[in-house]
C-alpha cells in the first residue's frame, strides 16, 4: 500500500474510532457521559504512546484489533458504573450505583482506551518515518478531517453502533491485510457486540445519547419511560394523569389565574417528549414555540405521547439549544418556561460544560426577561436535588428581573420558581419559601457557567482522578518510549501541545455560547480547527524560509490578547452573520498562528515520531489543565495558554530554519 494512502486511512481510523468510543462508552457505562473528557484524554495518551512505539519498532500493531474487540466484549458482558456520590457537584440521575469508587473506575477505563488508541497512533507514526515531516502532517490532517466528517454524517443519519463497527472493521481489514486472522477475530468480537446492542428492543441513538424506551404499568396507567445512556430521563403518559402525581407542572399557570395561558404566546425550552407542550395546549395557548435539543427524544414524543401535542398546528418545533434560541429569536412571549432542561452529557471537547450550562447563567436570564411581554412571566421547574441549587437559581432570577421569584419547594427536592415581569405581575399565593430563607450561592455567568458546582473549587473526585491519570501516563510513557529524558529536546513541542488543547477548549466553549451546544455546532468547530491547522501547515510549507519564530510567537501573543479583550456580550449583540465571521476570526487566528509555530519547529525536529509524540502527550496535559476553568472560568484559559506559549518560546530554538531543510525534513 502506498504510504500516503496508508497514512490517510490510518488517520481516518484514528479519529473515527476516537469519536465512536466517546459515544459508545458514554452509552455503555452508566454515568460516564458526565466524564467523556476522560476518554478524550485517554485517546491523546494512546496516540502519543503509539507514536513513541513506532519509533522503536518496525512491527505492525497486531495487538490493536484484538484489544479493541476485548474492550467492547468486556464492557458489554461485565457492565460497570461510575459512582456519582459527590455533594460538591450535582449529577442528574436516579441510578444508585454500586461497585468500585470513581477514582478507581475512571483510571481503569482511561488505561483501556489508551491501550486501544495506541494502535492507530502507531500506524500513523510509522508513516511519519517515511515521509517529509510537513507532508506527513498534511496527510494526517486530511485523514483526520475525513474521519470527523464521516462520523458527523453517520450521527446525522442516526445510524446505530453496528454501522460504526462496520466502518472500523473495513478499515481494520484494509490496514491489516497481511494479518487476516487477526482482522477476522477482531471483526467478529466488535460486530458481535454491536449487532446485539443495535438489535435490542426499544434502543436507538440520538446525536447525544443511547435512547431506550420501555412500557411500564403504574398507578398512573401505562407509562413509557425514556432512558438516556442508561439513566431514566423522561416518562410519557397523559397529562391529566400526570398532574395528579406531579402538580409542579401546573404551578406556573395557577400563579397567573385560571385563564393564564388562554390566547397567549408561550415558549417552552426543554420540550422533550411533549408533556409541558400538552399542558400549555390544554390551557388554551394561542401559539407555542417548543425548543428541544435532542431530535430523537422529540421524535419519540411525536410518536408515543398519547396527547399528540406535536400534531397541533399551534406548536412550532425548534431542534436547537435553548440559549441559542433565546439569542437568535426576536419574538416576544407572554410566558417562558424552562421545563426540566437538564442533560446527562457534556459538550464534546469540554471537561465540565453540559449541554444546558449556558441556559442558566445570569446573562441568559437577562435575555429571557427581554423577551417577555408586559404583564408576562417566567418560570422553571425540575427535581433539583439540592436546596442550594434552588437558591442559586432564585438569586439569578432576582438579579435578572429586579425582584424575588415565588418558590414552591417540595419534599422530593423538586421546585417551581416563578417570576413576573414586575412584582405586581406575580401572585405567590401559598408559596411560603423565600429567597432569604433558602439562601444559595451567587449566580453563575457566561465566563464560568458551572451551575451544578456549588463553590469555585476543584471537586475532590476530579483531583484524585486527574492525579491517577498523570501517574498512569508517566509510567506508560516510560514503559513504551524509554527514558523520558530523551524527550527533553522537544520540551517546547510538549508545551505547544498543552497550550493548543487549551485553545481548542476555548474555541469549543466559545462557539457553544455564541451558536449553541448542539452536536452540529460542535462538529463544525472541530472540523474548522483541523482546517485551520491544515492551512497553517500549507502556509509553512510554502513560506517556511521566511518564517521567523520570534515574530510568529509575537503575532500569536497579539491574537491571544485580541481573543481576551473582545467580550462575549459584544459578540452576542451582533447580527448572526457578522457574529459568525467575527467569532471565526477571533477563535481561529490564534489556532492558525500557533500551528505555524508548531509546523516550523516540527519540520526541523531530528526525530519525527518522538517529537510528534511529545506534542500529543502535551495535549493530554492541556486536557488536565482545562479543569482549572472550574475555578477561574474559560477566559482565563487564554492567559494560561499564553504562559505555556511563552515557556515554549523560552525553552525552544528561536532561530529561523534554513529553507533547504524543507525537502529533507
Amino acid at each position: 500500500m502506498p504510504v500516503r494512502v496508508k497514512l490517510v486511512l490510518s488517520s481516518i481510523l484514528m479519529l473515527f474510532l476516537e469519536l465512536a468510543l466517546i459515544r459508545w462508552l458514554g452509552g455503555a457505562v452508566i454515568h460516564l457521559s458526565y466524564f467523556s473528557n476522560i476518554v478524550l484524554l485517554a485517546s491523546f495518551l494512546g496516540i502519543g504512546l503509539g507514536f513513541l512505539r513506532s519509533g522503536r519498532t518496525t512491527r505492525a500493531p497486531y495487538y490493536f484489533p484484538i484489544a479493541l474487540g476485548v474492550l467492547l466484549v468486556v464492557i458489554s458482558r461485565f457492565p460497570i458504573e461510575v459512582n456519582q456520590a459527590d455533594s460538591d457537584v450535582i449529577f442528574f440521575t436516579t441510578i444508585s450505583t454500586v461497585g468500585p469508587p470513581p477514582w478507581l473506575v475512571l483510571p481503569i477505563l482511561f488505561t483501556g482506551v489508551a491501550f486501544v488508541m495506541a494502535g492507530p497512533g502507531e500506524l500513523v507514526g510509522s508513516c511519519f518515518k517515511e515521509l517529509p515531516r510537513l507532508e506527513a502532517y498534511r496527510w494526517d490532517l486530511v485523514g483526520s478531517l475525513i474521519g470527523i466528517l464521516g462520523f458527523t454524517l453517520i450521527s446525522f443519519l442516526r445510524a446505530p453502533p453496528v454501522v460504526w463497527g462496520v466502518v472500523v472493521a473495513i478499515l481494520v481489514w484494509v490496514l491489516f491485510v497481511k494479518a487476516p486472522a487477526v482482522a477476522a477475530i477482531a471483526s467478529v468480537m466488535v460486530l458481535g457486540v454491536l449487532v446485539i446492542e443495535s438489535a435490542a428492543l426499544g434502543a436507538s441513538w440520538s446525536p447525544y445519547y443511547k435512547i431506550q424506551t420501555e412500557e411500564q404499568q403504574t398507578v398512573a396507567g401505562t407509562v413509557t419511560t425514556i432512558s438516556a445512556n442508561g439513566v431514566p430521563h423522561q416518562a410519557v403518559y397523559r397529562v391529566d394523569e400526570r398532574l395528579k402525581y406531579e402538580p409542579l407542572y401546573n404551578v406556573p399557570y395557577e400563579r397567573q389565574g385560571p385563564n393564564a395561558a388562554k390566547d397567549k404566546d408561550i415558549l417552552i425550552i426543554g420540550a422533550g417528549a411533549g408533556t409541558d407542550v400538552a399542558l400549555a395546549l390544554k390551557r388554551g395557548a394561542k401559539s407555542i414555540d417548543a425548543v428541544e435539543i435532542d431530535p430523537r427524544i422529540q421524535q419519540l414524543g411525536a410518536e408515543i405521547n398519547p396527547d399528540r401535542p406535536y400534531d397541533d398546528p399551534r406548536v412550532t418545533v425548534h431542534i436547537n439549544d435553548g440559549r441559542a434560541f433565546l439569542q437568535q429569536t426576536d419574538k416576544t412571549y407572554d410566558l417562558i418556561i424552562f421545563a426540566l432542561p437538564d442533560s446527562l452529557a457534556l459538550v464534546a471537547g469540554a471537561s465540565s460544560l453540559r449541554l444546558e450550562s449556558y441556559l442558566f447563567t445570569e446573562q441568559a436570564m437577562d435575555r429571557a426577561a427581554e423577551l417577555i411581554n408586559p404583564g408576562g412571566a417566567f418560570a422553571m421547574y425540575n427535581y433539583y436535588r439540592e436546596d442550594w441549587l434552588v437558591g442559586r437559581l432564585a438569586n439569578t432570577m432576582t438579579a435578572a428581573f429586579g425582584h424575588e421569584p415565588c418558590i414552591d419547594l417540595y419534599q422530593n427536592r423538586s421546585a417551581v420558581l416563578y417570576v413576573g415581569v414586575t412584582a405586581k405581575d406575580q401572585a405567590c399565593g401559598d408559596a411560603e419559601t423565600s429567597v432569604a430563607n433558602i439562601g444559595g450561592p451567587a449566580p453563575v455567568g457566561d465566563s464560568r457557567p458551572f451551575l451544578y458546582l456549588k463553590d469555585s473549587t476543584l471537586p475532590s473526585l476530579y483531583v484524585w482522578v486527574l492525579l491517577a491519570i498523570i501517574i498512569i501516563s508517566l509510567v506508560s510513557v516510560r514503559a513504551v518510549g524509554g527514558p523520558i529524558k530523551q524527550m527533553r529536546p522537544y520540551t517546547d513541542l510538549f508545551l505547544l501541545g498543552a497550550a493548543f488543547l487549551l485553545l481548542l477548549t476555548k474555541a469549543v466553549t466559545g462557539f457553544a455560547l455564541l451558536f449553541g451546544t448542539t452536536w452540529v455546532v460542535n462538529s463544525i468547530v472541530f472540523a474548522g480547527v483541523i482546517l485551520a491547522v491544515l492551512l497553517a501547515v500549507e502556509f509553512t510549507r510554502r513560506f517556511r524560509s521566511r518564517v521567523s519564530i520570534p515574530v510568529a510567537y509575537a503575532v500569536l501573543l497579539v491574537t491571544l490578547v485580541l481573543a481576551w479583550v473582545v467580550p462575549n456580550s459584544w459578540l452576542l449583540s451582533l447580527p448572526l452573520p457578522l457574529r459568525l465571521v467575527t467569532a471565526v476570526v477571533i477563535a481561529f487566528l490564534p489556532i492558525f498562528t500557533a500551528n505555524v509555530v508548531f509546523a516550523s519547529r516540527f519540520a526541523e525536529a531530528e526525530n519525527p515520531t518522538l517529537s510528534f509524540g511529545a506534542n500529543l502527550l502535551g495535549a493530554m496535559l492541556g486536557g488536565c489543565l482545562e479543569y482549572a476553568a472550574l475555578i477561574v472560568g474559560y477566559p482565563a484559559l487564554l492567559a494560561l495558554a499564553a504562559l505555556l506559549y511563552l515557556a515554549a518560546f523560552l525553552v525552544g530554538p528561536r532561530a529561523k530554519a534554513p529553507a533547504v531543510s524543507i525537502g529533507s525534513a
